[in-house]
Parts: structure tokens; C-alpha cells; sequence
């Protein structure tokens, strides 16, 4: 072989090798961001016992706070819908269940809402706006210079009973402009992203009792796929009305005694309860690089069907 003919193959073979080089580093970086670890930065709750923050919420815990109490006679008439007997009709067979407390009381004007579409507004949704602006917070985040980012909003909520509640009184004069977009659970996530100008998913989801694991899968994926920058997930539940308490007594799903004993061979059902929890969730190389409080990791989720 002539000398040229070595340099343009040795040159070949160069250009092969870099090119492969490139493609290398191109599949890690893939590969990287696709196990990258999701760091929570902020967070925000609201549950019962009082554990109106993440502080509280840790003391409720750490004291061993009790927080199932009697149905309170805000949501039903607990004694006349009780009978012990679970297939009696019409009734239940628990008499408990975790309540928050103020959930009627909502600072409209914080947020330039207007008091006719307050009050339109199912409870849940109040609560989302209230909890994530203090998860923002909490994550040294202002939410008012949010506007135009690529932050996404999952939801998990299951319920709407606030819309049942206004049907079943006969308050049908509230049916007005306000009424689809105040009990909708499609637009829970919505609101709360039109409200701060986010330009990211918004998406509620509705898988029962893992809904809010769900949001927190989803928004993992979509940081790690690079659709958004930052999310906000979790979920929120209010019980206003008894017919779901009753069905799912006539299930015996419901522990008559108001205890969950999870993996117990004591455990004669769980407890229903209410609920907000969000949290603020960034890319941990984005929450380094921004210089947030890391406050945990996760580094892997799953769904599945069982």
C-alpha cells in the first residue's frame, strides 16, 4: 500500500473514531438524564391534626398525634347516617375519619380572585392554590416571578364533592358562569397553572387512592425528559358528602373502629381522610446549579397495575 493510501486510512479511521466519541457522549448524557436523581426542594401540606406545614406536619409525627376523629357535623349528620351493620341501607358503619379544619375560609383577594368565583370554587381547589404558594416558599421560590417558565403542575384528585354538595341542597342559583370550572377536577391543575403564568404541563389525574403518587411519577418523567425545568406535584382530597362513605362501608372497606392496621391481621378496613400535599421538584444538577435547598432525592418511581 502506497504511503497516501495509509494517511487517507489512518485519516478515516480518525474521523470513525471521533465520530463515535461523539455519539458516546451523546448516549451517557441520554442515559444520565434519563436515572438523573429529582431533587424536592420545597414543600407544602395541609392534613389533620393541625399539620398545616411541613413543620407541624413533622411534630404531628414525631409526637405520635392521633389525628382520626369523629366525623365532624360540618360534613353530615354522622349519628343518624351510623348503624353498625354494614349492609344496613343508606347507612355506614364507621362513624371516623381525618378532617381539616377552616376549609371554608379562603383568602380570595390574595390571590385577585373574585368573591362570586370563590365561591364556586370546590374546597380542593382552594387548597391547591393556598399549599403551593407555600411550597413555593418553602422552596425560597417567589411565585409571582414564575410567570413564563417551564414549570409544570400534576395533580392528583379523585373527588367532586363540592359540586354534589350544591346539587343535593337545591343551590342551583349558583350554577352560574363559575360553576364547570369550580367543581371540574380536569381544571384543577389548570387554574393553578394559569394563575401563576406556567408554561409547563398541567395535568390532573385521577387514579383513586395512589392519584398523588401518580402526579409525583409524571412529573419525575417529565423533568427527566426535559419537557419542564420544574414541577409542582402531589395531590388533595375533601369530603363533603356521605354517599362514597356509604358505598364503601356496604364494601366493608371502612374500619369500623377508625383504625388502618396496614399488614395487621387485626385490620378490618382503612380510614377515609382530607388532605393537601405538594411538592416543588427540579432536576438535581438544576437545583445545584440554582443553589436550592435539597432537602431530599428520589431516584426512582414505577407504576404498574396489580
Amino acid at each position: 500500500m502506497s504511503e497516501s493510501g495509509s494517511l487517507d486510512r489512518s485519516s478515516t479511521l480518525n474521523r470513525a473514531l471521533r465520530a463515535i466519541e461523539r455519539l458516546q457522549g451523546r448516549l451517557d448524557a441520554v442515559e444520565h438524564a434519563a436515572r438523573e436523581p429529582i431533587a424536592v426542594v420545597g414543600m407544602g401540606c395541609r392534613f389533620p391534626g393541625g399539620a398545616d406545614g411541613p413543620a407541624a406536619y413533622w411534630r404531628l409525627l414525631r409526637e405520635g398525634v392521633d389525628a382520626v376523629t369523629r366525623i365532624p357535623s360540618d360534613r353530615w349528620d354522622a349519628d343518624a347516617l351510623y348503624d353498625p351493620d354494614p349492609d344496613a341501607p343508606g347507612k355506614m358503619a364507621t362513624r371516623w375519619g381525618g378532617f381539616l379544619e377552616g376549609i371554608e375560609t379562603f383568602d380570595a383577594g390574595f390571590f385577585g380572585i373574585t368573591p362570586r368565583e370563590a365561591v364556586a370554587m370546590d374546597p380542593q381547589h382552594r387548597l391547591l392554590f393556598e399549599v403551593a404558594w407555600e411550597a413555593l416558599e418553602h422552596a425560597g421560590i417567589a411565585p409571582d416571578r414564575l410567570s413564563g417558565s417551564d414549570t409544570g403542575v400534576w395533580v392528583g384528585i379523585a373527588n367532586d364533592d363540592y359540586g354534589r354538595l350544591i346539587v343535593d341542597r337545591g343551590q342551583l342559583e349558583r350554577m352560574g358562569a363559575y360553576y364547570a370550572s369550580g367543581v371540574a377536577r380536569s381544571v384543577a391543575s389548570g387554574r393553578l397553572s394559569y394563575h401563576l403564568g406556567l408554561m409547563g404541563p398541567a395535568i390532573s389525574i385521577d387514579t383513586a387512592c395512589s392519584s398523588s403518587l401518580v402526579a409525583v411519577h409524571l412529573a419525575v418523567q417529565s423533568l427527566r425528559s426535559g419537557e419542564c425545568r420544574m414541577a409542582l406535584a402531589g395531590g388533595v382530597n375533601v369530603v363533603l358528602v356521605p354517599e362514597t362513605t356509604i358505598a364503601l362501608s356496604r364494601f366493608r372497606m371502612l374500619s369500623p373502629r377508625g383504625r388502618c392496621r396496614a399488614f395487621d391481621a387485626g385490620a378490618d378496613g382503612f380510614v377515609r381522610g382530607e388532605g393537601c400535599g405538594l411538592v416543588v421538584l427540579k432536576r438535581l444538577s438544576d437545583a445545584v446549579a440554582d443553589g436550592d435547598r435539597v432537602l431530599a432525592l428520589i431516584r426512582g418511581t414505577a407504576v404498574n397495575q396489580d
